[in-house]
């Protein structure tokens, strides 16, 4: 039992990691937009039986009005990924903007790494299988590459023991204290593992990095990011697209929220391919995917503003 509850929590996906991610069908391809973008649930060639979704949101007093086109087909799982990248991205800008509006350094910045090679980054069902969609479209030589790097940190990752404490508390369906959280981010640290889309230092997927990636940033000095000297302190992000993603996914399929480790994604999506085929309205999932990022505004605004 014990060995059954160490491959689950390794090889398919750490489950109730809250860290703070158009095979189905081909009339969804495109299934929301931000108007100027892509519609979700429509062929891009009708676009006339389509809805307008609003987001409004108060990020630091700053009022975020978005409008979003759903069309009335279906829509997978990866195929809401592409619009929690630009609500992310443009909550992130209000609150990177406001941090240096008070005189504080952001060091972040692309061509950065240090991050990438220390921290363990999870992924939402839907970034996994959306990173597998884009990775399949990529040139076979790249491709190669990144499957041999993240089986090599999949070697790793199995041939290592987490905490104790939380391989016992994945064998029942309570959700993971912070304090063991950390223990597992510790591990994970421990084990030095680049992520394994960094090519020479640099992050190779950028514009369509992680969700985590994205909403992760620290002011301060960057030396201290690598453990030199200075000072440098995490910036709070009013919603975790990770986590608004799982939930979505748990909601949708009926299952607990999960999170998979990046250097992992790869492999656990060969275990699961049916779940990028499952589709739903894209009106149902685009509204519940705003109520998810609503609430956690409304929630999380006052730990930000502090």
């Amino acid at each position: 039992m014990r060995e059954r509850q160490l491959w689950i929590s390794y090889y398919i996906s750490l489950k109730y990691m809250r860290m703070g991610v158009l095979k189905a069908a081909k009339m969804a391809e495109n299934p929301a937009k931000i108007i100027e973008g892509e519609t979700i649930g429509t062929d891009q060639n009708n676009n006339s039986d389509t809805e307008v979704i609003g987001l409004k949101i108060d990020i630091l007093q700053q009022e975020l009005n978005l409008s979003i086109a759903v069309g009335q087909g279906r829509a997978t799982l990866p195929d809401i990924i592409p619009l929690a990248r630009t609500i992310c991205d443009k909550i992130t800008d209000i609150v990177v903007d406001n941090v240096r509006d008070k005189g504080s350094h952001i060091p972040c910045r692309k061509g950065c790494a240090t991050c990438c090679e220390l921290y363990l980054i999870p992924l939402s069902v839907p970034e996994v299988c959306r990173l597998n969609q884009e990775i399949s479209t990529s040139p076979p030589q790249w491709r190669e590459h990144i499957w041999q790097t993240s089986l090599l940190a999949a070697r790793r990752i199995l041939s290592q023991k987490p905490p104790e404490t939380f391989i016992d508390q994945t064998e029942d369906t309570s959700v993971v204290s912070p304090e063991k959280l950390n223990l597992v981010s510790d591990w994970y640290s421990s084990l030095s593992l680049p992520c394994p889309f960094l090519r020479d230092g640099r992050c190779s997927i950028y514009e369509k990095r992680p969700l985590a990636c994205r909403e992760h940033f620290v002011k301060g000095s960057a030396d201290a990011c690598s453990g030199k000297s200075g000072m440098a302190e995490v910036v709070k992000i009013p919603v975790n697209m990770p986590n608004a993603l799982a939930q979505l996914a748990a909601e949708l399929e009926d299952t607990d929220q999960e999170s998979v480790m990046l250097p992992l994604a790869l492999v656990w999506f060969e275990q699961n391919r049916q779940r990028a085929l499952r589709s739903w309205p894209a009106a149902k999932m685009v509204n519940r995917f705003l109520e998810i990022v609503k609430d956690m505004v409304s929630k999380n605004s006052e730990v930000v503003f502090a």
